[in-house]
């Protein structure tokens, strides 16, 4: 199991200025995501969440100090308390293998991930609970979500008769994500590999939910990732129940027929809409006063999911 570190802890590895780009590591480097870098070991690989920023599919020239940290965490977190639902990525005495790996790189620790090699499964294992994002745009356009059916007369943020699955293919960096139907992934998949995801990540998202709640929160909606190991055994990999994978609203704000407010990067949206800025590439810099609200708002989700 992953050592997890305390709030005071984490709050004393924030570097005072934004990581976004690495140094040279011993390891043959393998990926770029938006947000991680990803190297191969001989049995492994080490995943390092940068301080980067993406919004609207474009990586900003301004990251945030601490974001790849706390992203690490909470999934780290979330791997624990799921452990006893679904295997997970991070190989065995993952602490100490970590601070060898990373022998002289120690400051890297906190935002660091040591996962087994496995095979990725093609789709992203999304569950909602709420109408919201590209679910309500669904609804707006056929009265469904993404083709499963719905009561008419449901508003923004709408709560859902039960949660839903809705998976998504899984596209390369830099490409959307599109839906695909349950038949889609019933074909992609197999029927009981199909079934065995969707029925953990209810699962999962039933768990997400409840601490969300006891915490004062709303889980309106997450995607999963899952790989296959050498046994042919589902593991839950990447990230989970962060403010970047997942929406969470504050309980006591929450009104149906409107956005809601989110523990996510909503403050950078907000202010990339009042520029004039087409949404590609290069992206602007950010004020110091948006990227120190935004860190409060990750630093907030994890506090409350976290319950040191």
């Amino acid at each position: 199991m992953a050592k997890l570190m305390t709030l005071p802890e984490i709050r004393a590895s924030i570097p005072a200025e934004p990581l976004v780009e690495l140094g040279s590591l011993p390891y043959p480097h393998t990926a770029s995501g938006k947000v991680r870098e990803i190297y191969e070991l001989p049995d492994a690989y080490l995943m390092i969440a940068t301080d980067r920023l993406s919004a609207f599919d474009v990586v900003l020239p301004t990251g945030i100090a601490g974001k790849g940290i706390l992203l690490t965490q909470i999934s780290l977190h979330w791997f624990a308390e799921s452990a006893s639902l679904i295997q997970n990525h991070l190989v065995e005495n993952h602490h100490e293998a970590l601070k060898q790996v990373l022998k002289g790189h120690e400051q890297l620790i906190p935002r660091s991930m040591l996962v087994r090699k496995m095979r990725t499964v093609p789709i992203e294992a999304v569950v909602r609970a709420y109408l919201s994002g590209s679910g309500w745009k669904s609804y707006l356009r056929t009265g469904t979500l993404f083709g499963q059916p719905l009561p008419a007369g449901l508003l923004e943020s709408s709560k859902l008769p039960t949660p839903m699955f809705t998976p998504t293919t899984k596209a390369a960096v830099g490409n959307h994500d599109e839906p695909m139907s349950i038949e889609d992934g019933i074909r992609l998949l197999g029927e009981e590999r199909f079934e065995e995801i969707r029925d953990v990540s209810m699962k999962l998202f039933a768990l997400g939910s409840a601490t969300a709640r006891a915490a004062g929160l709303i889980l309106a909606d997450t995607k999963f990732e899952f790989g296959i190991d050498l046994e042919d055994q589902i593991c839950l990999i990447d990230e989970v129940l962060t403010p970047d994978s997942s929406r969470f609203w504050p309980s006591d704000k929450y009104a149906p027929g409107r956005a809601q407010t989110a523990y996510d990067k909503q403050f950078v949206r907000d202010y990339l809409e009042s520029l004039d800025w087409d949404k590609t590439p290069p992206g602007p810099e950010l004020p110091a006063e948006v990227t120190k609200r935004t860190f409060e708002r990750y630093w907030e989700a994890l506090e409350k999911l976290t319950k040191e």
